[in-house]
């Protein structure tokens, strides 16, 4: 998978654009604030359907204007393809997939993406939401289906926590949840086996990243931690889930929101045995973090056929020389990457690719 073309109109603070790409590394060089990232959100824009800045499409129009655009070009499986997003003030966003309208539900998948910053090296520390994220993001562009059902779980659980709140005010009666509960039950496990099927082969990906990148001297797994089972559990998932929503129901009311389910699991990352999250340094942090995201695009093209783009969002400043050096011998030839930052000593002389040169809104090679 390739991108080719990156067309821009009125789309942050880029008026008309036009980029060619490499199908190696691309580099964007320049200042702060000068508009790097904004054509990594861009590209990301094209492969999920949203920004990972900002939830709200009229932040991406150019502050004078009605309306913006993201067009790419790109090669996926040999074919080229076209994938059009329009941004129109206080209107739905409309997508073109090969100029037929698609709908932003259905954009994952169509172009695969992986997006590295900063504040992914929070991974391993922060809360388990990211972690949640970064498994439902990896498994939705392997498999589209997989994402719908995700949409799909979350709306019946908002539905579900609405009527748990009029519940609690005396404003419904409790037997409205088992239909509910049924079908929250039944959804909740389908997410779960896709979850648990992906974690297996990413621990097995992840390590050898990691063995790799730590000279054989340290192992990592990764397991998924259900609802505060120690183990996992593969059978009768549904039956299960069932159970566990009717025994913490007098809870669920009380709170309002409901206790149990696939938003509540993580992922736990044990380094040599211990929890990487309260035991591991800085830098057994951040290897961890390389390693899961390196293991991401194995990820994807063993159930694809092919690697995803990356966008490596200033990481390189983050990570010490080793780690950078790891990273670049992986991706080289190998992934077609686009990667901001500000300065060029990070490459040192090693030929990469396209340096572009970003200023002001305008790019130059």
């Amino acid at each position: 998978m390739r991108v080719n073309r990156l067309s821009l109109r009125n789309f942050r603070n880029y008026k008309h654009i036009d980029i060619d790409f490499t199908a190696n590394i691309n580099v964007f060089i320049g200042p702060n604030a000068q508009g790097k990232t904004n054509l990594l959100e861009a590209l990301y824009l094209a492969a999920m359907g949203r920004s990972h800045r900002t939830n709200t499409d009229q932040e991406l129009i150019c502050w004078d204007q009605p309306a913006a655009s993201i067009e790419v070009m790109f090669v996926r499986q040999e074919l080229e393809n076209s994938l059009k997003i329009k941004f129109i003030a206080n209107q739905n966003k409309e997508i073109l997939y090969n100029s037929h309208p698609l709908p932003a539900r259905e954009i994952v998948g169509s172009l695969n993406a992986i997006l590295f910053s900063p504040e992914d090296l929070l991974l391993i520390k922060g809360a388990p939401a990211l972690r949640r994220r970064f498994l439902d993001n990896e498994i939705s562009q392997a498999n589209p289906p997989y994402y719908r059902q995700l949409l799909n779980y979350n709306r019946m659980l908002s539905q579900r926590n609405n009527l748990l709140k009029k519940i609690r005010e005396r404003k419904a009666s409790q037997e409205l949840l088992a239909p509910w509960d049924e079908q929250i039950a039944g959804a909740a496990a389908v997410i779960t086996k896709k979850r648990l099927e992906a974690v297996k082969k990413l621990t097995m990906l992840a390590n050898l990243h990691h063995r790799k990148i730590t000279n054989s001297r340290e192992n990592l797994i990764v397991s998924y931690h259900l609802n505060g089972l120690q183990q996992d559990k593969t059978e009768d998932l549904s039956g299960w889930y069932h159970e566990q929503l009717g025994r913490q129901r007098q809870q669920d009311i009380f709170s309002g929101s409901t206790g149990v389910g696939p938003h509540r699991d993580d992922l736990i990352l044990l380094v040599n045995g211990k929890n990487l999250r309260n035991f591991g340094s800085q830098g057994q942090q951040r290897t961890g973090v390389l390693a899961l995201k390196l293991a991401e695009l194995e990820f994807i093209k063993s159930e694809t056929g092919e690697y995803p783009i990356l966008l490596l969002d200033d990481v390189m400043s983050e990570l010490d020389a080793a780690r950078r050096s790891e990273l670049l011998l992986f991706i080289k030839e190998r992934v077609q990457t686009f990667i901001t930052a500000a300065d060029e000593q990070y490459f040192g002389q090693t030929k990469l690719g396209k340096f572009y040169r970003i200023l002001g809104g305008t790019v130059t090679e």
